[in-house]
Formats: C-alpha cells, structure tokens, sequence
C-alpha cells in the first residue's frame, strides 16, 4: 500500500502538539495529513478510507465526540483514536462505548501511539478486504455456483449476462449437449427484474407432438377428447416471469407458428378459446444445433428464427476452456461430497493433467458426474480417463484416516486459492489461517499460488 493510501488523520488545535506527532509518525513509517479543526477533515473521508484518524476530545468547533458521531454517519467501521487530557477520560470511556477504536491519555509516549495507529490501520485494512470479498463472494452467489471459470471465453459471458439479465429482451443460447443451457437462462433469470415471478422450464424435445400447444398454450374445457377442464398454459403460468424453450429445435412446425405469434403479439390463446390474454413474460430459448442452417434446410421456420435471433449467447464447450477443467472438477467434487455426506477423496498428482486431456463429449455435465461418481465410489482410488469410453475409476490402496484429512485439508486450500484467484489475503480469510500457516501448508502439499491467477 503506499504512503498516500495509508495517510494518517492528525487533528488537535494546538500546533506543538501537531508537528511534534507528525514527526513521531514520519519516523514510524506513516504519511501524516494535519488538521487544525474538525471541519477541515470531515470533507475528505468515504467509506472506502484505508486509514485511521487521531483526533483531540476538546477542539474549537466540532469536537471530538461530536466528530465521532459524523465520523460513523459515513463508516461505522472508521477508526477513530481520541487524544485525551485526564478531565476527559470519563469522555473517552463514553466515546469508546459509543464506537471509538481507542483512547489515549495525555501525556503519552512515542511508542504507544505507533502501536495503536498500526493496529487500528491493521483492522481498517482487514474491514475493508473482508467487504471487498464479502462483495465478491455476494456477485458469486448469483453467478459464481453456476457460471465457473476464468478463460477470457467464460469472463465474456459472465459480462454478457450482466449486462442483458435485466432487460426484457429474448434471447437464444446456443451450445452443445451439457454446456449449462439452462444453469445460463436461471442465472438471467434470477438477476432480472422477473426474478420473483416463476422461471418455467420447457424441454421441448421431451413433450409429446399431441401434447406440446396444450402444455404450451392451455386448453378449455372441451377443446379435444380428455379435455375435461379448463387449464392454463406455461406461458400464463409463467406470467411476468420467464420461459425458458430448451431444444426449441425439436418443436414442432405447426407450434413454431404458433410461437411466432405469442413472440410478436404477446399474447396467448387457449385451444379451443377465442379469448387473448396479454403476456408479461421474457422468452429464452435454446438449440444445440445451428437454426440458421436448420432454417435453411427447411427444418426450422425462419421468420421464428428470426424473431429469436435478437441476442445471442454462445456456450463454449469444455474442450475449448480446458484450463476450467481442474477448478470446476474441484467445485463439484467439493459440492458432491457435501451433499453426499461423504469426505472429498484425495486427487492424484496428475489429475489436472488426465482431466485436461480428456475431450468431455457431454461437457460440463460429464465431468459433474464424474466428480459425483468419484465421491461416491472412489474413495482411496485414481481417475482413469479414456477418449473411447466414460471416466471410470482404479481401485488402489485405501487410504488411512490421516491421509484421508490431508486429503481433505489440501482440496479445501485448493478451492480457497481458486476462489481467490491465488490472493493469499483472501485465501487466508476464506480458510481462516495466519499468513505463516497457510504458506507452511502450501509448502506441504505443493501448492503454487501462481497456477491459481
């Protein structure tokens, strides 16, 4: 950090008594900013000041517990040390009771205001880190378990869904089998505007061709044979919220057509109703396939392609991010063994290496399963991965309770640097370790912080 972010506030209305203390914190390593008055200093601090402030109880204008006050409207966690005379330390008690960081009593020596300072600075730094995880941690929340990876591929995407997840326009996602079609539709989902309305979610490929418009659209009473009541559609299930078409390839044409006019019109008619009623609702839909050239081939309508081709997302497969690989078999090994109940096995050596270099035709969603598989069967065995079958597993020697906790201990350091991008501050907070600690560990298990940037 330099000087000019770890500026010290020094605020007493006596001059003697100002620069003799700036002095003494020049000398300890601190860059010292001076006030006379209160007032003077106020205008400069924000909730994101990286330092600390030393301020007299009895000042001309603005005193210091009124300065406290003003001081907390703008951070509460703002360290504030108080200088006081020996009628005021009755005051001083009130002040520390009411959130200030510490007192010091007239006369003091030169060592006991460099040590306060440095450990109300060390505390003003921790606040702040811990918020700028806090904040990381909260952005994960919404994408981090479902979009995972840090290829420029991947941080494309994650901007591209920050930017259109709250606006109504529809969208087409395009990717292969188990790239996380839909994991991408929920996220848009839950960070839009719509996110408590319901999220409905339409395998196209999975509903019968004679029963896909009822699903759909809903039927009235009587509309065909086995109507015998009314029902609501998806689409007015789905009321202010959003749907989500997944395979929309597999539709059928004469629903395309019908689609098309939901798309344009807003507005749904139930079989066997003469009746519209008007949608608030967001379309996303989804292809594994390219519906241009299925367009072309006659096998897709193309004015619906048209009219969802608005914006469109592509998913990468995994072959084509394999630097995600380890990060997310980490997650979901991490996640399957919570879920399960069951410790996280230790990965071999060369695991990353193996995971990499196998093509993952399912994608994302093959390698979940092959972490689930791993914790559910692989205890104290190997991976074993070839391009001609699924990942599959090599019994070996069963491990004992201790290798089993090292084990343990090393995928949880693992997915703390992941998460922290190898910042070993975060890490250390994440894992609730001293610096020498985590490094020792480090150390033991053969962690490079540098493979985590």
């Amino acid at each position: 950090m330099s000087n000019q972010q770890s500026r010290i506030f020094f605020i007493d209305d006596e001059q003697d008594i100002r620069l003799a203390n700036e002095q003494t914190l020049q000398l300890a390593g601190f860059d010292v900013k001076l006030f006379e008055t209160a007032e003077d200093a106020l205008p400069l601090l924000n909730n994101l000041w990286p330092s600390a402030i030393i301020c007299d109880i009895r000042l001309p204008g603005i005193d210091g517990q009124t300065f406290l006050s003003e001081v907390q409207k703008l951070d509460n966690d703002l360290p504030v040390i108080l200088i006081t005379g020996h009628g005021d330390i009755s005051m001083a008690v009130d002040a520390m009771q009411k959130g200030a960081y510490d007192f010091i009593e007239k006369p003091f020596s030169a060592d006991r205001l460099v040590d306060t300072v440095k450990r109300a600075l060390d505390k003003r730094l921790l606040t702040l880190e811990n918020r700028t995880l806090k904040s990381e941690l909260q952005t994960q929340d919404v994408l981090g378990p479902r979009i995972i990876g840090k290829t420029p591929v991947m941080s494309a995407l994650r901007n591209n869904i920050n930017s259109l997840a709250d606006t109504d326009a529809d969208i087409l996602l395009f990717g292969e089998t188990g790239t996380g079609k839909e994991l991408v539709a929920r996220s848009l989902h839950e960070q839009s505007k719509r996110s408590n309305k319901n999220f409905v979610a339409i395998n196209c490929g999975a509903i019968p061709e004679n029963l896909i418009e009822s699903e759909l659209f809903g039927h009235q009473k009587g509309a065909f044979t086995g109507a015998e009541t009314n029902r609501v559609g998806k689409f007015e299930y789905a009321q202010g919220g959003t749907v989500f078409l997944d395979e929309i390839e597999s539709m059928p044409m004469p629903t395309q057509v019908r689609l098309l006019r939901v798309l344009q019109e807003r507005s749904v008619e139930r079989l066997g109703s003469n009746e519209s009623t008007d949608l608030d609702i967001r379309i996303l839909a989804a292809s594994k396939i390219d519906l241009k050239t299925a367009s072309d081939r006659g096998e897709f309508r193309d004015d619906l392609y048209y009219r969802l081709n608005v914006v469109t997302l592509e998913l990468p497969p995994l072959r084509e991010r394999r630097e995600d690989i380890p990060r997310l078999f980490q997650h979901f090994l991490l996640d399957a063994s919570a879920r399960y109940g069951k410790e996280a096995p230790a990965i071999p050596q060369n695991a990353n290496q193996t995971l990499m270099s196998f093509k993952w035709p399912g994608n994302v969603r093959e390698l979940r399963n092959a972490a689930e598989r791993y914790v559910l069967l692989g205890d104290g065995c190997g991976l074993q991965l070839d391009d001609n079958a699924s990942p599959s597993l090599v019994p070996c020697v069963p491990m004992t309770l201790p290798e089993h906790v090292e084990a343990f201990e090393r995928a949880l350091i693992e997915q703390a640097l992941s998460e922290s991008d190898g910042i070993i501050k975060h890490t250390m907070h994440l894992l609730g370790l001293p610096r020498k600690t985590l490094y020792d560990k480090m150390q033991k298990f053969g962690l490079d912080k540098r493979v985590y940037k």
